[in-house]
């Protein structure tokens, strides 16, 4: 199994290679979790990537699961030790989607449809913070600076980063965003911030690997009526694509083939509704130039 030291990503993975040992037993959860005196839930939980395992879970499903073969038993414990290796983003406390940043922090291709703002990974600092206070107004002066610096922070995905442990150079990660002409025309933190984000947003969308597209009021009804929402591809074959949508209380992680399918495909039509890059980025220019004025 490859190495991965991405706690979220390695979590997924191990929870996946876990459910495909109980499917090939023809066990159900419920089955599972009657043999080892625990809830269904958890056994849910463990294999959908959602909560922490450990070596000693791991041990005692692989025992219900009769895996006789130590090399299997100590590869996937090694797993679950390195999924309990913390990520930078566990040093801010409490951020509401570190799953999320989990899964870009590994994602080697993202694709966005934002209906309201700026996409994060292209926000500037003072946009940023303006969109973090309009959308908690109760948070304090310390949680804005947080959720302001994880945000900054995951901006590093757009360009090449090096593994500090390892040496290994983690390539840039390869991003198409459709934003609703309401994101440009929405005044977000006053004319001057909005004027620094748009020449922010057209210079980020001159990067190779950074495609800008711009949905214009004139296209009416369209296929991203239903909301904002991202999918993450990674480079391993191992690790299956997802649909992040997210929400006030809690995000949604959509992970079946049909499901991925079926956004992927809204996904297109959007993109062929939209400007195409070089009228996208002529639109946030004039939009720059009119908030200067």
């Amino acid at each position: 199994m490859p190495s991965n030291t991405n706690p979220t990503v390695r979590r997924r993975r191990l929870g996946l290679e876990l459910r495909r040992l109980r499917e090939s037993k023809n066990m159900t959860a419920e089955q599972v979790a009657k043999r080892l005196l625990v809830s269904q839930s958890k056994i849910s939980r463990l294999e959908n990537g959602r909560r922490s395992i450990s070596p000693r879970d791991v041990r005692d499903l692989c025992g219900v699961y009769e895996i006789d073969d130590d090399r299997v038993v100590d590869s996937l414990m090694q797993m679950a030790r390195e999924s309990r290796q913390q990520g930078w983003w566990y040093a801010f406390k409490d951020v509401p989607y570190s799953v999320y940043i989990g899964l870009e922090d590994d994602a080697s291709s993202l694709r966005v449809y934002e209906p309201q703002l700026i996409t994060g990974l292209l926000q500037t600092p003072e946009y940023a913070e303006a969109v973090v206070r309009g959308g908690a107004p109760e948070s304090t002066e310390e949680e804005v600076s947080k959720r302001v610096e994880v945000r900054i922070r995951r901006q590093g995905r757009l360009g090449e980063q090096t593994n500090p442990n390892t040496g290994e150079i983690k390539e840039a990660i390869r991003l198409w965003v459709v934003l609703d002409e309401a994101c440009l025309r929405r005044v977000v933190g006053g004319r001057r911030v909005m004027r620094e984000q748009m020449e922010h947003l057209a210079e980020q969308a001159r990067l190779p690997h950074v495609t800008v597209q711009v949905l214009p009021f004139g296209v009416g009804a369209h296929a991203g009526l239903a909301g904002q929402y991202a999918i993450l591809e990674f480079a391993e074959l191992a690790d299956s694509s997802v649909v992040y949508i997210e929400g006030v209380t809690s995000d949604l992680y959509l992970e079946k083939p049909h499901e991925v399918q079926k956004y992927s495909l809204m996904y297109e039509h959007l993109r062929a509704q939209s400007l195409n890059p070089e009228e996208s980025l002529q639109r946030i220019q004039d939009a720059a130039k009119e908030y200067a004025r």
